[in-house]
Parts: structure tokens; C-alpha cells; sequence
């Protein structure tokens, strides 16, 4: 009886020796033989396991859709939201109707009060804003949650693509695909808007913080009062928006604010109050926004843009696809109990038990190991390697979604009220215990995180299977090589140039010494300065 390794042996490359290149020799028949699929960008293991997992969803989601369930019930919400969106005739025929009325108050309010007010008003429904806020754990204090406040108000990617001259075709293009789109929606003067749009955008860009200093966690903790909030954001009408946002006071009586020099550029622009450009920027905010839930033609359109010209994606997913991914991200955990239930063997969450405390072991073994790290550090590292919290497969807990209404015929009007649930929900943590049973990623996930905030590494069902893990393998050197990379990284996560920052507890406490910490840094410039030399083969002049 032949044991079971859990290799897959079906893509290698025999006339290719391990030793000269193992990658090519255990990867090359698939590298040769594989083709980008037109709806994504890349390829790999991980989009494979993604479509197995998003087969599987569909089959629970469409088995929803089709039975008889009870108003109010989980099946009945899984099923019209899913059939909501699937109605493409009823989309094609209301067009931008659902919409209409925002776009017109858009673009006819008279003063800076009524444009809070509007825009609190779609805060709420989910429809963006200037800036975004978020409920998590204090990072000076694990035990509390609070409101975080960062920056926003942009429709590119972040403020590069607003200076750098790399990006004047973006440009250029992004104002044709305003223009576009005003056409398409019956507005007019797209390309007058177009260009009001690009000038305010840009004077919001000037004030956002960069890619590489808006990850640095002790950068972007700036702790305030709503006193000291209102204080930097002079121009910004906190108590209308408030009102009409319906956001509870006491929330925002302490704050993090991510970017505080985002929030004073914010307040200075607000104060000269351009009020055509604010007009035309909410329309197009609203507009945009609201796109991939509009017409056909409204769709189309919005994907040329944000996924061809920006992400050089060739193809629109298809409409199943797009269903299945609007039901997870509204309904996940209410999917993601049927799926654990359908998909996952309970016998796969000790074996990934046991593979995650050796893990944890080897890093112990590798951190006692390093000869430029003190041994007070190395202790410190040790209490945080102790104090991880892996969570595997599915909550201890469900999410109740007994306060969501869904109808079948009302797709817009759903997005706008899975936005309102979703904004109290965050909202009713304040002033609550911190509940470190919470999941941020749901069953059927293909993926897995690291949270430094709770010191926690956690591996959803979907990414516990073939080619990552199986659980029927007779040996895990497999699951070593595959999961155990994944778990490694994750881990990792803890120990790099962020998570570092933040102590066993999931406090952004400082527990390495200067010198540890200069060393640290030393090997990480060395590092960078190896990868600034590195380019891919297809494209010399781009460095990695």
C-alpha cells in the first residue's frame, strides 16, 4: 500500500534538474501550459483554490435562491440579494433611476451646510466620503475599541497618480471616463465636471500621506479628542454631518486620526468652499460609487476604466461571479455557516493545530538562534511568540443579520442598507468589550491574516485544503511546504517592520532595544537595497 504525500507531481518539468532550477522542474509543465484566465490579472495556486471555493458558494447561494424560506430568514436574505443582483433586465430598464434623486440634490445644493448634510446622509448608504472610519482596538490599549479616521476623497489609487508624471495617461483617461459616464447617466457637462473633478481631487491628493508613510503604525497614531478634532478640522460642519450621518455622539468623543495633516489640508480646501467643484465631485462620487449595481452600459464602463486601464484586467467577471462576491461581502458569515458545515472536516482543525504550534516552535528555535539580537529582546519576542492566538476554520460565534431587511426587487436600495447595518454594527463595539472571537475574513476565504491589534494569526476553512493542506496526507511534510509557508508568513507578520511595533498583547508598545532595533533595520535596508536591483524578466526597466 502506497502512502499518500500529498505532492502534486501533475506540473513538473522532467527535463529540467531540481537541482539547476527546482522551481522550474517542479512548476514548468504548468508554466508553460497555463493561461491568465481575461477576468484577472494573475495566476497561481491561490486563484485555483479561489474558484473551487467560489463554485462552492454559488451551489449554496443559488440552493438559497431557489427555495421558498420565510421572510426574515438567512436563506430568504441570501437568496434575494443574489437574485437581486442577478436581475439584469430590471437593471437595464431602471437604468440610473435609483440614483436619481441624490444626483439631483448633488448637484443643486446651495451651501456648505447642504452639502454636509448630503453627504452624511450617503456616508450612511455606503456611498463614500472624504474620509473613512473604522472600529477596531485602541492600539495603546487592547481592551477598548475606537473610531479611527483616515484619509480619502480620491477615485485613483492614492495621490501618486495625481503628481507623478508616470501617470498623466491615467489621467487623461480617467477624465474621458467621467465624461463617459456622465453621458451614459444622462448628465450633462461631463467633461466640464471631468475637469473640476481632477483639479479637486488633486488639491485632496496633496494633502494624503504616501504608500510607505501611511503603513508605519506609530505614524499613524494620533489619539484626539472630538474637541482637538473639530480644532483641526475647522471648515468641516462636524455637527450636521453628525445628524445626518446618524452617527452616535458619544463614538467620536475619542478618536485615531490616521493623517492629521490630511485632515487640516481637508478643512482649508473646505473653507474656500468651490461650490461648483464639490457639486460635481459628490455627482461623480455618487455616480461612480453606484456603478457596478446600474445598467449594463454603466457597468461596462466602469470596468474599462478600474479594471483594464488601471489593473489591466481584459474581461468583466461574469454576473455569477460578481453575485456570489456582493453575497460574501454582505453575508459572509451567514454563507460562511453553511459552507464550514458542507466543506470543512472537523478533523482538519487539530491537524492544523499541531502545525501551527510547530511553526510557532521554529521560530522560537530561529529567534534564540540570531547572534545580532540581545537576549532582553529575544526574551520579549519569546512572550509574544507565547501569547499568539491562532484561529482556525470558522468563528466560535456567528454574526446575527436579524436586523438586515433584503428584498429581491431593490438591488440599490440593499447595497444602501447592508452599508447602514454594517455602520451600526461597527459603531455599537464603542464602548463594549473588545470580543476576540471576531473574524475579519469569513470561512470561504481563500486567504489568511495576521491582526497585530490582537496578536492573532487565523487560517479560514477554504485555505485549508489542496494544494495548501490535506488533511488525508499521511506524512505533513506537504502540508509543511504548502500551509506551513502560509502559517510561517503570517507569523512573520508579527516580527516585521510594523508588527515588530506592537507587543504580546497587541499593544503599540516598544519592547526592543535601540540597538536590536538599528540592527534590525540594518538587515532590512540590505534587503531593499538587493530587491531595488531586481527587475522582471518580460519588463528590464522596471525595478522590483
Amino acid at each position: 500500500m502506497s502512502l499518500k504525500s500529498g505532492l502534486d507531481l501533475s506540473h513538473i518539468n522532467s527535463s529540467v534538474r531540481p537541482q539547476d532550477d527546482l522551481f522550474r522542474f517542479m512548476n514548468g509543465k504548468w508554466l508553460d501550459e497555463s493561461q491568465i484566465p481575461a477576468d484577472r490579472a494573475s495566476d497561481g495556486a491561490f486563484y485555483w483554490l479561489y474558484e473551487q471555493a467560489e463554485k462552492q458558494v454559488r451551489q449554496i447561494i443559488e440552493e438559497q435562491g431557489a427555495s421558498k424560506s420565510a421572510v426574515g430568514s438567512i436563506a430568504q436574505k441570501i437568496g434575494d440579494l443574489y437574485n437581486s443582483f442577478m436581475d439584469e433586465a430590471r437593471a437595464n430598464e431602471l437604468g440610473t433611476k435609483p440614483i436619481a434623486a441624490e444626483l439631483a440634490r448633488a448637484q443643486s445644493f446651495k451651501d456648505a451646510k447642504e452639502f454636509h448634510q448630503l453627504l452624511g446622509e450617503l456616508e450612511a448608504r455606503g456611498l463614500g466620503g472624504l474620509f473613512y472610519a473604522y472600529v477596531t482596538t485602541d492600539h495603546m490599549d487592547s481592551t477598548q475599541n475606537i473610531v479611527y479616521l483616515g484619509q480619502s476623497g480620491l477615485s485613483l489609487p492614492d495621490e501618486a497618480y495625481y503628481r507623478e508624471d508616470t501617470y498623466e495617461q491615467i489621467r487623461s483617461a480617467f477624465t474621458a471616463h467621467i465624461a463617459k459616464m456622465y453621458e451614459l447617466a444622462g448628465l450633462a457637462n461631463g467633461q466640464a465636471a471631468a475637469k473640476l473633478i481632477l483639479e479637486l481631487e488633486t488639491e485632496i491628493a496633496a494633502s494624503h500621506w504616501d504608500q510607505v508613510k501611511d503603513r508605519d503604525a506609530t505614524l499613524t497614531y494620533n489619539k484626539k479628542s472630538f474637541t482637538d478634532l473639530k480644532t483641526i478640522t475647522t471648515h468641516f460642519d462636524w455637527p450636521t454631518w453628525i445628524a445626518s450621518s446618524a452617527t452616535p455622539e458619544h463614538v467620536l468623543e475619542n478618536v485615531i486620526i490616521r493623517q492629521p495633516s490630511y485632515f487640516e489640508g481637508l478643512s482649508n480646501i473646505l473653507g474656500k468652499f468651490e461650490i461648483a467643484k464639490w457639486q460635481a465631485w459628490l455627482t461623480w462620487h455618487i455616480l461612480s460609487s453606484t456603478a457596478p449595481y446600474l445598467n449594463n452600459e454603466i457597468v461596462q464602463e466602469n470596468f474599462n476604466f478600474y479594471g483594464t486601464t488601471l489593473s489591466g484586467i481584459p474581461q468583466l467577471k461574469d454576473r455569477w461571479k460578481r453575485g456570489v462576491g456582493l453575497v460574501e461581502g454582505a453575508l459572509g458569515e451567514a454563507v460562511g455557516q453553511i459552507y464550514v458545515a458542507k466543506y470543512f472536516p472537523e478533523k482538519a482543525k487539530q491537524r492544523m493545530v499541531d502545525l501551527v504550534k510547530n511553526l510557532i516552535e521554529a521560530y522560537r528555535i530561529d529567534i534564540a538562534a540570531l547572534d545580532w539580537m540581545s537576549q532582553q529582546t529575544k526574551e520579549k519576542a519569546f512572550v509574544k511568540l507565547d501569547k499568539f492566538t491562532p484561529k482556525i476554520g470558522y468563528p466560535d460565534k456567528w454574526r446575527d443579520y436579524s436586523k438586515l431587511t433584503i428584498t429581491s426587487d431593490d438591488l440599490v436600495g440593499n447595497i444602501g442598507r447592508i452599508a447602514k447595518f454594517s455602520q451600526d454594527y461597527e459603531l455599537a463595539k464603542i464602548g463594549k468589550p473588545v470580543d476576540r472571537t471576531e473574524w475579519l475574513m469569513t470561512p470561504q476565504t481563500v486567504n489568511a491574516y495576521y491582526n497585530p491589534g490582537m496578536n492573532e494569526i487565523v487560517f479560514p476553512a477554504a485555505i485549508l485544503q489542496p494544494p495548501f493542506f490535506d488533511v488525508n496526507a499521511d506524512d505533513d511534510a506537504a502540508n509543511y511546504g504548502g500551509i506551513g509557508a502560509v502559517i510561517g508568513h503570517e507569523i512573520g507578520h508579527g516580527f516585521d517592520d510594523q508588527g515588530s511595533k506592537y507587543d504580546g498583547d497587541g499593544n503599540l508598545q516598544n519592547w526592543w532595544t535601540d540597538s536590536d532595533r538599528t540592527e534590525f533595520e540594518k538587515r532590512a535596508d540590505q534587503l531593499i537595497k538587493q530587491y531595488d536591483q531586481l527587475s522582471p524578466a518580460a519588463a528590464p526597466d522596471v525595478k522590483v
